[in-house]
């Protein structure tokens, strides 16, 4: 697994939305600037306003997981925080991405715990309704199963099916080689319509 998150960190988010991975809504973010995260998922289903499954997920879920969270629709509390940063990173989950909000956002950064959120949120949830793990979550508009590959940076974050890493992967290769090549074109004279073959016939130029 160490190869695979090596790999896929460094090919990036963007790399691999574009080689067959399935890119969130631009409403999941990182909630600290350089949170970077890359691991097979682990579901957490909660009843709204309430965020009992993620306590679940973070007390059972394998090291190396990133627990990918959905909370209903009311999205607007701090689902995640400090307590549950700390528990989880001594049962070696690693990062969270989660469809509402999260909080104490400085202690996820200075205990370096990647989270992709849609928002920031003080307001606590509750920890007494039914829910799921180790499932099928909806996030970012994106199904998520249990096993599938998540990798967040700055540009977003990408799903990978379990059963596709290996495609993508080469994809991934492919395209980062191609772009390797093009930035030495272009930093020796070449343009984007040159390379790209675009049609500028399209384009008026006025003046």
């Amino acid at each position: 697994m160490t190869d695979h998150v090596t790999e896929l960190t460094a090919l990036g988010a963007a790399t691999l939305g574009e080689a067959g991975g399935y890119a969130m809504r631009a409403r999941i973010k990182a909630a600290w600037s350089g949170a970077r995260v890359c691991g097979p998922a682990y579901c957490a289903k909660n009843s709204a306003g309430d965020n009992l499954a993620i306590h679940q997920a973070a007390a059972i879920a394998p090291v190396g997981s990133v627990i990918v969270a959905s909370v209903g629709d009311v999205p607007e509390l701090g689902y995640w925080g400090e307590v549950l940063t700390t528990a989880a990173q001594k049962t070696g989950v690693v990062g969270l991405v989660i469809d509402g909000g999260v909080r104490d956002v400085d202690a996820l950064r200075a205990h370096n715990f990647p989270a992709f959120s849609t928002m920031i949120a003080l307001r606590g949830a509750s920890k007494n309704s039914a829910g799921e793990v180790g499932g099928t979550v909806t996030v970012g508009d994106v199904d998520v199963h249990t096993g599938d590959w998540i990798v967040g940076d700055v540009d977003g974050v990408v799903v990978i099916r379990a059963n596709e890493l290996d495609d993508v992967l080469a994809r991934g290769r492919a395209r980062a080689a191609k772009e390797t090549e093009m930035f030495t074109a272009l930093n020796n004279g070449a343009t984007t319509l040159e390379l790209l073959d675009l049609d500028e016939a399209k384009i008026g130029i006025v003046g």
